[in-house]
C-alpha cells in the first residue's frame, strides 16, 4: 500500500537544478507538468475513501482533456499547463495520461509487476514524453524508459509493502539501466537529470531520508549537465 504521510514527488533543492537543465523556452511547461504530478499524488495522499480519490483524479483527466480546445479553469496548474503547452505546440489532453498511471495504483487489488509496469508507463513514460515535446525533442527508447524508471523508484521510496518495494526498485533498475546506456541528449538532459535523480534515490535504505542538495549529489547532476551520462 503506499503510505499516504509521505510525498511521492515533494519539492526539494534539487527541483531548480533539474528545471535548470531543460531548454529556456520548456522550463515553464516541464515545471508544470511536475506541479500536475504533485497534485496528482496529493489526491492519493489524501485520507479519503478510495471512491473519493478516484472522483477527483477523474476531475482531473475531464479538465485536462478540455484544455485544447477550451480555456483553463481558474486552476493555477491547469492554466500553467495551458499556457506553457500552447506555446509550444504540445496538447495538453495527451498528459491526461498521467492520471491513468495514478489510477492503477487506486484500480489494483496488488502491485505485481504487470500492474506496475502499467503504471509506470502511464505516469512517468507520459510525463517524460510531453516533456521531451516541450523541448523539442525527439523522443527516444531511454526518454521513455527514464520516465518508467523514474515513477517506479519513486514509488519504491513510498510503499509500505516491502515485497512491493522491492519489485518497484528492482523494475526501475533495469529501466535506469537501460535509460543511461548511451548519454542523453542536451535538450533532454533535465529529464535526464530527473531519471539520474531517481538512480541516486535507490541507493538510499527506504528508512532513511533521501539526502537531496547533498553536495556529492549536485556534482553529480552537474556532471550529466555536462556529460549526458
Amino acid at each position: 500500500m503506499v503510505n499516504p504521510e509521505e510525498s511521492f514527488a515533494g519539492r526539494d533543492p534539487e527541483r531548480a537544478i533539474v528545471l535548470a537543465y531543460a531548454p529556456t523556452a520548456a522550463r515553464a511547461g516541464f515545471a508544470a507538468l511536475l506541479d500536475l504530478d504533485d497534485t496528482l499524488a496529493a489526491v492519493l495522499r489524501g485520507k479519503g475513501e478510495p471512491m473519493l480519490a478516484q472522483m477527483r483524479l477523474t476531475w482531473w483527466h475531464d479538465a485536462i482533456s478540455k484544455l485544447d480546445s477550451a480555456p483553463p479553469p481558474a486552476q493555477p496548474v491547469l492554466q500553467a499547463l495551458a499556457a506553457a503547452c500552447v506555446a509550444r505546440g504540445v496538447p495538453v489532453g495527451d498528459m491526461a495520461g498521467m492520471i491513468e498511471g495514478w489510477e492503477t495504483l487506486l484500480d489494483a487489488p496488488v502491485l505485481d509487476d504487470v500492474t506496475l509496469s502499467a503504471y509506470a508507463e502511464k505516469r512517468g513514460a507520459v510525463l517524460f514524453d510531453c516533456a521531451a515535446r516541450l523541448a523539442g525533442a525527439e523522443a527516444r527508447a531511454a526518454t521513455a524508459a527514464g520516465g518508467r524508471g523514474w515513477a517506479l523508484a519513486d514509488l519504491s521510496r513510498h510503499t509500505t509493502d516491502p515485497a512491493q518495494r522491492a519489485s518497484a526498485a528492482a523494475l526501475a533498475r533495469a529501466e535506469l539501466d537501460e535509460a543511461f546506456a548511451r548519454p542523453w541528449p542536451v535538450p533532454l538532459r533535465g529529464l535526464g537529470a530527473l531519471a539520474l535523480r531517481a538512480r541516486m534515490d535507490l541507493t538510499v535504505p527506504h528508512d532513511q531520508p533521501v539526502p537531496h542538495g547533498a553536495p556529492r549529489r549536485v556534482a553529480r547532476l552537474l556532471w550529466h549537465r555536462m556529460s549526458g551520462r
